[in-house]
């Protein structure tokens, strides 16, 4: 089969979404031939099967003001869009979107009108209409997590998250440190940093001794989220206790999981938050708000690492999507 993806970023180094790069690795070697149509490119190394087609966000702002937009930039991508889809459609049989409805939203009738199959992953507790059509346009919608908003989905299929756990694992080698606790993600509100950090105030006046990092960024829209998280770390005197290490590649990461002894996460259910299962696969303790996982915080090391080989691994992550699009 020859498979057309659709995704938001192929970036083998992007601190979120660098981890679809490892994804697209499997998918070549699943595939005769892989399409991928992403808004941005940035650097990636894949087999020669692959081929990556970007809209153009990496490209910059025009000499012209008036060109920049975001109308015309929208204008632009679509534009983009639909002159790949068009051009390549004798050249794939099935279409994979990752996240991003909009894609379904813009193609979906003409790949109707040309018998190309679509298959929405869509993993997040909210949604609209628009995600319900994108939901109707589709063959069939994947998602992780009961919660998630396509779950509801007549056409809708659970899927394993899809952790790499040949990369992601504990390192013998490397020793935790001692009451360490790791935050790794966006800091943003949906991420509830902010509650993380009551939470480490509640230990510290229960006089327990810890150590904190957090990895991560903020985006331009969340600047002032993340400036309330410092002055909340100021004023519960937390602040030699933290230690503050920007956005991380999966190679930092897996080293921050490795070193750690509890790994916090705080994002509530309605989507299986990949970082959770990472840390995990690395045999870290997790403390998570996240029902559908609160059930790891009771398991040993060596239980929660064979919980997301078993269920989660990318591995059976593959083989599931072949299945369900054969």
């Amino acid at each position: 089969m020859r498979l057309l993806i659709c995704t938001q970023k192929v970036d083998k180094n992007d601190p979120v979404l660098g981890f679809f790069h490892r994804w697209l690795e499997e998918f070549a070697g699943h595939y005769e031939r892989v399409k991928v149509i992403c808004l941005e490119k940035g650097e990636y190394d894949l087999p020669s099967n692959a081929k990556i087609l970007s809209l153009g966000k990496e490209e910059g702002n025009f000499q012209f003001a008036i060109f920049n937009s975001s109308i015309f930039k929208r204008v632009r991508y679509a534009l983009r869009f639909y002159k790949c889809i068009w051009e390549g459609r004798s050249n794939y049989d099935a279409v994979f979107v990752h996240m991003n409805q909009e894609y379904v939203l813009l193609g979906g009738l003409l790949w109707r009108l040309w018998g190309k199959r679509v298959y929405l992953w869509r993993n997040h507790a909210k949604g609209s209409w628009l995600t319900r059509l994108a939901g109707l346009l589709s063959e069939k919608a994947f998602y992780t997590s009961p919660q998630s908003f396509t779950a509801r989905f007549k056409n809708a299929h659970r899927m394993p998250v899809g952790i790499d756990t040949d990369f992601f694992k504990p390192n013998d080698s490397v020793a935790r440190v001692t009451n360490s606790i790791l935050f790794l993600g966006r800091i943003a509100p949906v991420k509830k940093v902010l509650e993380f950090i009551e939470w480490l105030h509640l230990r510290q006046e229960q006089g327990e001794s810890f150590s904190v990092t957090i990895a991560g960024a903020a985006l331009p829209a969340d600047a002032d989220y993340e400036k309330k998280v410092r002055e909340r770390i100021l004023k519960y005197g937390l602040e030699d206790r933290s230690t503050f290490v920007g956005p991380v590649n999966k190679e930092q990461a897996r080293r921050l999981y490795q070193t750690h002894q509890t790994y916090v996460n705080f994002t509530p259910s309605g989507s299986m938050d990949k970082t959770i299962l990472e840390a995990a696969a690395c045999e870290a303790k997790v403390i998570v708000a996240n029902e559908d996982l609160k059930m790891l915080e009771y398991k040993e090391s060596s239980e929660i690492r064979d919980f997301v080989v078993r269920g989660h691994s990318l591995t059976l992550l593959m083989k599931t999507i072949k299945t369900h699009m054969l």
